[in-house]
């Protein structure tokens, strides 16, 4: 939700730092709805940096669409080379069933390969109700998921 209080990175009793220093980041952006997901990718590459996360442990491609994202989130994950991965897109309402199977079958997709893999993937395909809304939304987003990012990976690193 818009505004919502997100918590506190918690490690046992005390906060944790977030530290982005020693990992790589795999990001795919879906292209449709391009000036928004380029806000979200901007956003999110800003705050990686922010976070510690060399530019040059971040590999970054696109894909057509949300539906495309999970497939090449897999591809990425076999590689077995990134601590943890984002989704990026937005897809907006229409006035037909469409944004219903997009915006649920591109998070199941998501949801899935993190499963499968094992890899932390941050699911940041905005799903609104109008451009509006993904505007207001896209840079809070976009930093909440290279945040996410960073502390699951760091979370699982110390879970293993």
């Amino acid at each position: 939700m818009q505004g919502a209080d997100p918590g506190n990175t918690i490690f046992g009793d005390t906060v944790a730092e977030l530290e982005g220093d020693s990992l790589r980041i795999g990001i795919v952006q879906a292209r449709f709805n391009a000036a928004v997901t380029d806000r979200l990718a901007g956003a999110c590459l800003a705050e990686l940096e922010g976070l510690g996360v060399a530019q040059k442990h971040i590999e970054h491609v696109s894909v057509p669409g949300a539906l495309e994202v999970p497939i090449a989130l897999q591809a990425m994950a076999r590689r077995n080379q990134f601590d943890a991965l984002i989704a990026l897109g937005c897809v907006v309402r229409g006035e037909t069933y469409h944004f219903e199977l997009v915006a649920n079958e591109s998070a199941a997709g998501v949801s899935r390969v993190s499963l499968d893999h094992r890899t932390p993937v941050v699911n940041a395909i905005l799903t609104v109700e109008t451009e509006d809304q993904a505007w207001a939304r896209a840079d809070e987003k976009g930093r909440d998921a290279a945040r996410v990012a960073v502390e699951m990976a760091n979370l699982l690193e110390e879970l293993s």
